[in-house]
């Protein structure tokens, strides 16, 4: 499977299990899982087929490690906008998390934190290298440090994805600090 497809792949299963389920015809279950041969199914009748030998390529091979197979379901490690309980148990996080961002965000991230917008959680990179490359998606990155220590003792909650992603409801600025 050439970069070029499993891209494609990976794209259209994040769009799918992550935000638009019904655009396709699957339902995800109450913690964001579906039957894979019923995701190939849905993914076929809707003029997008591929096997489930290149769903595990992709799963495998995924650098953000964005999708998780157990038996014969998958689901997504995070990110969606569709109402899942991931079920991931509160946990005590690293004294600093990283976020990346572009400049344009920074005036109302400065103002209000970091907010979920459309997700269930703001999401955090427990290293700096990460969140370069994710603030890079959008452009030039910016790179904010998290003092999660001081967040988790002040009561804020955390929980970390099986992709290593840390997630929590909001970041309020006081909570921020620019890194360059």
């Amino acid at each position: 499977m050439d970069e070029r497809r499993t891209v494609k792949v990976s794209k259209y299963l994040s769009k799918h299990l992550r935000h638009e389920p019904d655009r396709i015809g699957i339902t995800l279950d109450p913690h964001g899982w579906v039957p894979v041969d019923e995701l190939l199914r849905a993914c076929a009748d809707h003029g997008f087929s591929f096997t489930r030998a290149e769903l595990d390529h992709v799963v495998a091979v995924n650098d953000k490690q964005r999708f998780t197979i157990a038996g014969d379901r998958i689901r997504a490690s995070q990110g969606h906008t569709v109402p899942v309980d991931l079920g991931l148990p509160a946990a005590e996080p690293p004294t600093h998390l990283y976020h990346g961002t572009v400049a344009r965000t920074l005036h109302t991230i400065r103002a209000e934190g970091l907010r979920p917008m459309a997700r269930h959680h703001v999401h955090l990179s427990p290293d700096r290298a990460t969140a370069v490359r994710v603030g890079a998606r959008r452009g030039v990155p910016v790179v904010l440090a998290v003092d999660a220590g001081a967040m988790h003792r002040a009561g804020h909650l955390f929980h970390v994805s099986a992709n290593g992603v840390w997630l929590t409801g909001h970041v309020p600025p006081e909570f921020l600090r620019l890194r360059d």
